[in-house]
């Protein structure tokens, strides 16, 4: 789905829907982000290098790039470190082709349990949130905020129906109600439900809360997938 037609579709949730008070919240949501990526810069900086480093080592990219669907609608660029091996649509595609237990777990969860498209430092990287540490880079453009939905695909707003509008109201985030709910473990239908939830009870401290508690999250390795 194109650009034209995902902003068609979110248009009643664009910032234009929002009262001044709503606002002037985003409008916080965005200091408090850009304060973040500065704190943060340093670390991601640092940590970042030695990930490039080890991913140049495997002889791949180091940065994978995919279209996801932001605020209002709007495609952008998502950014991660790249986990998988290069042509991994192609390998899905014919992994799912094959095996009808893949394709259950996939329509399921939008996620396989042991996908075989992941490298071994992949799943490091996955399992600890790492490859999203480049995410900070959309967190700075403003096309993502720190706590959000997930990035959602094009071909997944389908599976949104008329939740869709909800979701656009809002940046996605790094980190969300998805992210210390059970992360993979969650099905798809429950991620709708969290990012529904959470734009609707949007608040600061809401993010404050969520922040804190996606650390040990991410330590515990809590439905890491």
């Amino acid at each position: 789905m194109n650009m034209q037609i995902g902003q068609s579709l979110a248009r009643p949730a664009s910032y234009t829907a929002f009262t001044p008070e709503q606002r002037i919240s985003l409008a916080a949501q965005r200091v408090v982000d850009c304060i973040i990526c500065l704190i943060a810069a340093p670390f991601a900086i640092i940590v970042g290098a030695i990930i490039a480093l080890m991913i140049r080592c495997e002889g791949a990219p180091v940065l994978f790039s995919q279209r996801r669907i932001g605020f209002g609608g709007r495609e952008f660029n998502c950014l991660k470190f790249r986990s998988m091996v290069p042509g991994a649509d192609v390998r899905l595609e014919e992994l799912l082709a094959c095996d009808p237990a893949a394709r259950a777990q996939w329509e399921k969860f939008q996620k396989l349990e042991d996908d075989p498209r992941v490298t071994r430092l992949g799943k490091f990287l996955r399992a600890t949130s790492l490859d999203e540490l480049p995410q900070l880079i959309n967190v700075w453009r403003g096309d993502m905020s720190i706590v959000g939905p997930r990035p959602i695909l094009a071909e997944q707003i389908a599976l949104y129906g008329g939740s869709f509008t909800t979701y656009c109201a809002m940046r996605p985030g790094i980190t969300g109600l998805w992210q210390i709910s059970g992360r993979a473990n969650c099905t798809f239908a429950d991620r709708v439900q969290l990012d529904v939830r959470y734009a609707r009870g949007w608040s600061i401290l809401g993010d404050l809360r969520i922040i804190v508690l996606t650390v040990p999250a991410v330590f515990g390795r809590r439905g890491a997938r």
